[in-house]
């Protein structure tokens, strides 16, 4: 597998794109996955992105997007979000990605008054139309696992049993450690996802908090989850995932030992190829 990082670590704290996609670089990383605002990115944005990637020798792998709204129980709501996505679609076609990273939302009212399976349903409705779109573009969609309570994929097995129930070439699954570890979905777990897992986020936390810390400085124990991964035999990218960097001064020494860290786990397992 690839070793990738999602360029939001340098953009979040204020550095410009082709700056951060040259460090990004410079530091050794396969490729790229591009964290941005299809419905909003300038035409001027998309070339820097582009020329930089190409530039600089880094494939773009994936474009991340957040569309809670997919589950809301307002239809003007979630036809909103279809056609947020299908920009994403595009954008991702057009910057010669793989897959588009799709974060689904969760139950409302602590799945009271709206029935829990009915935000299932739309959800399901809604990544088979978008799942179809994405054929048409030759792009999958990677689905998050997020460890929160009401989270609609919370576990690896929601995951699972999301994944078969869409029942959709093009809708598979993003593996995220260190959410996995905070949902206590351990490496065994990752089996059921053979065949159905197309991309894998890796960081660190504390065990009790969303973190996306470099891995080393948490507790995740990172060697049986790289290799339950390498037995799925992904032909895709593992991507670092790191926000909130304690001293935004020093984000490129933080990028730097994400990558030395991650790139010794993957040697070690021997998943990085």
């Amino acid at each position: 597998m690839k070793l990738g990082i999602i360029n939001s670590a340098f953009a979040q704290v204020g550095m410009d794109t082709a700056t951060g996609l040259r460090h990004i670089a410079r530091i050794g990383f396969d490729c790229v996955d591009i964290f941005t605002e299809a419905m909003t990115i300038s035409d001027a944005e998309k070339h820097t992105i582009a020329a930089t990637c190409a530039r600089e020798g880094i494939p773009i792998m994936s474009l991340p997007v957040v569309a809670t709204g997919l589950i809301d129980f307002n239809e003007p709501v979630r036809d909103f979000h279809v056609t947020r996505c299908k920009r994403y679609i595009d954008l991702a076609a057009e910057l010669g990605a793989r897959n588009v990273l799709l974060v689904l939302g969760e139950y409302l009212w602590q799945r009271e008054v709206i029935p829990p399976e009915a935000q299932w349903g739309w959800a399901i409705e809604t990544c088979r139309i978008l799942g179809d779109y994405a054929d048409g573009k030759n792009l999958d969609i990677a689905l998050e696992l997020e460890p929160f309570r009401m989270s609609l994929l919370n576990s690896v097995g929601e995951m699972a049993r999301f994944v078969n129930e869409c029942a959709h070439p093009r809708v598979r699954a993003n593996i995220d450690i260190s959410h996995c570890v905070l949902s206590d979905s351990g490496p065994d777990s990752l089996l059921c996802l053979r065949g159905k897992a197309i991309h894998v986020h890796i960081s660190d936390c504390d065990g009790k908090v969303h973190g996306d810390l470099p891995p080393g400085r948490g507790i995740v124990k990172f060697g049986p989850y790289l290799q339950a991964i390498k037995e799925l035999d992904i032909d895709g990218v593992v991507s670092i995932e790191l926000e909130y960097s304690p001293d935004p001064t020093r984000i490129v020494e933080w990028v730097e030992e994400a990558y030395r860290e991650t790139s010794r786990l993957m040697d070690l397992a021997g998943l990085r190829g």
